[in-house]
């Protein structure tokens, strides 16, 4: 055979096996790459049961398609959607290392995590835990919080030098106390336990009660300012959503029917729109 040929009908062959990669239909798209493990960009969630997008599915779960920061499902924009629209190289570089019931304590090792997803990008949304696990007398020290909170962060400073984080305000709890507290619904669920040091006796009046709550609304600002100082001693790789996340002023709309507390899909949504626009990435 001519050697012409020869090269004519390897080039076929070769056109033939990239048919059949790309699925052999005309048109269609070759498969998407699978992200090697460990490859850098993408982004890290820390943090609660918030960030895990618990509650956002009609269950009592985490559900992590949902999560304002990393989800990745269809019913909330989340940062990580708006970040792969913009840069399709970290699709699947979403990583969540938030966990229910999380305080301050557990940013350090969730942090660690993040260093070795080689991220680019990591979102910090904790202290809600710090302020409802138990009554008052159990709500983490203003003083033991930042501490926590600046070990989480040195570690990713140390890690990630060049990451950019964005750390959110803790959520205006209190608000929720005032809409759902005449709600009948809400009543009940929060009777099963949900944040006793704020949403205990939902409906008293009694000074102590009053007290409880003033307290713990007064812990949570003092979070926020301590949340705003570890992100400006961080340097300039940080930043603070200058309070965004705890004006959204949610109503029962915006949270799960289960506990009457998580945010729902559509609380999500306006949680990732809220830090989206506080974070400085869309502009």
């Amino acid at each position: 055979m001519p050697r012409r040929w020869v090269t004519v009908a390897a080039c076929l062959l070769a056109l033939v096996a990239l048919a059949c990669e790309g699925g052999g239909e005309p048109g269609s798209r070759p498969p998407r790459e699978t992200p090697s493990p460990g490859s850098p960009g993408g982004i890290a969630a820390l943090g609660d049961s918030i960030s895990t997008g618990f509650g956002s599915c009609l269950v009592l779960v985490s559900c992590e398609r949902n999560s304002w920061s990393t989800g990745d499902g269809l019913r909330v924009d989340s940062l990580y959607r708006r970040l792969l629209d913009r840069n399709p190289a970290i699709r699947g570089k979403a990583h969540n290392h938030a966990s229910p019931g999380a305080r301050a304590a557990s940013l350090e090792g969730q942090a660690q995590r993040a260093v070795r997803d080689r991220v680019d990008h990591v979102t910090v949304l904790i202290g809600a835990n710090d302020v409802c696990r138990g009554g008052i007398e159990a709500m983490t020290p203003v003083k033991q919080f930042r501490a926590e909170v600046d070990r989480g962060l040195r570690v990713l400073r140390q890690g990630r030098p060049k990451a950019r984080v964005l750390v959110v305000s803790v959520p205006n709890l209190h608000r929720l106390w005032e809409v759902g507290h005449t709600d009948a619904r809400a009543v009940r669920a929060w009777k099963r336990g949900v944040c006793p040091a704020l949403l205990a006796n939902p409906t008293s009046t009694d000074p102590l009660d009053r007290a409880r709550r003033a307290a713990v609304r007064e812990r949570i600002a003092d979070y926020n300012a301590q949340l705003a100082a570890a992100c400006r001693a961080y340097g300039s790789r940080c930043r603070h959503d200058g309070g965004a996340v705890h004006r959204v002023r949610f109503d029962l709309e915006l949270v799960n029917p289960l506990d009457w507390f998580h945010p729902n899909a559509a609380g999500q949504d306006r949680l990732a729109d809220v830090a989206w626009r506080a974070s400085g990435l869309g502009s």
